[in-house]
Formats: C-alpha cells, sequence, structure tokens
C-alpha cells in the first residue's frame, strides 16, 4: 500500500465512524418529536420485517407530535403494534387512518441519562477512530519493513494520520455536544 492509499483509507473509515455516531444519535429522544425518533422501527407485514418509513409517510406537525400515514390502511394494526413493541415509551393514538405519538417532555433525570448515552456512543466512535489510526500506523510500518516505503515517508505517513484522528475526534465531540445541548434544553 502507498502512502496515500494508506491515508485515503483511514479517512475514509474515520469519516464512516462519524457518520455511524451521526445515525446512531439520531434515535435519541429530546423532548422534541422528530421523525428520527421512529425510523428504526421495522414493522412485519406483508411476511417480512419492512422499515416503517417504506409503510408510512412520517412527520411532526407540532414539536410534541409525530404523525404516522399508512401508505396502506390495512397495515396500520401492525403499524400501531410495533411502536408499542419497540419499547419507545411512546403511547400511539390511532383513529383509523392515521397514527398520532404524542412525545412527552422529558425529566431531568431522562435528560441525563440521554446524556450518558450520546457520551457512550461518543467515546465508541472515538475508540473506533483510534482502532483506524492503529491499522493505518501498523500498514505504515509494514510498508517500511518491506522497503516499499522509506522511513522518512513512514514518519510523515504517521503524523498525517494522527492529524487526521485530531480532525475526526473533534467531529465527533462537536457532534457529541450540539446533540447533548438539543436533549438537555429539549
Amino acid at each position: 500500500m502507498s502512502a496515500e492509499e494508506i491515508q485515503l483509507d483511514a479517512e475514509e473509515r474515520m469519516e464512516k465512524a462519524v457518520a455511524h455516531l451521526k445515525h446512531s444519535l439520531t434515535g435519541i429522544r429530546t423532548g422534541r418529536a422528530t421523525p428520527g425518533l421512529v425510523d428504526s422501527i421495522r414493522v412485519e407485514v406483508y411476511g417480512s420485517h419492512t422499515p416503517l418509513k417504506q409503510l408510512a409517510s412520517i412527520g411532526t406537525p407540532e414539536p410534541q407530535q409525530i404523525v404516522i400515514r399508512p401508505y396502506d390502511q390495512s397495515t396500520i394494526k401492525e403499524i400501531e403494534k410495533a411502536i408499542v413493541a419497540g419499547d419507545l415509551g411512546l403511547n400511539p393514538q390511532n383513529d383509523g387512518h392515521i397514527i398520532r405519538l404524542n412525545v412527552p417532555p422529558l425529566s431531568t433525570e431522562v435528560r441525563k441519562k440521554m446524556v450518558a448515552r450520546i457520551k457512550e456512543l461518543s467515546e465508541e466512535a472515538k475508540v473506533s477512530i483510534r482502532n483506524i489510526r492503529r491499522d493505518a500506523n501498523k500498514a505504515a510500518d509494514t510498508e517500511e519493513k518491506e522497503k516499499t516505503m522509506s522511513e522518512d515517508d513512514r514518519d510523515r505517513v504517521k503524523s498525517d494520520i494522527q492529524d487526521l484522528t485530531k480532525k475526526y475526534e473533534s467531529q465527533v465531540g462537536d457532534v457529541a455536544k450540539a446533540r447533548e445541548s438539543e436533549v438537555m434544553e429539549g
């Protein structure tokens, strides 16, 4: 692997780690209703587990309410069952045409738990980024041992990888901090 390939691979994987964190954080509740709260719900319908967003349009007409409009009215009971089974702590109200989910404001205790979960997820992302750094440094060491890369090039690659690590760890911190403030202000 060339120095550029090692760096590109590491950067691509670090970007994926940050993207994974962002995706994981969408499922964490703030005091505000967002379609992301029900994104992970899968509904058993037509003989398979189907993501909710493929079965219904999901909107938030009010800050404390999610409205789910099934494309096929015959799936409304299955959707309601999946929401209850999804253990989101939300009580679906079905009027036969749409399902409304009222998102209650979060208590201080629940907010603190959410912030702790955000910290856990961001730490996992940072560990992932550090593991990518380790892999890239190993690759550079291997190339230098096999005489396909000079010592100077190896050291430059390691320095660049460290810069990438700092950059992406900083992004993780920023993403987590923004989500924490959303949860705390709700």
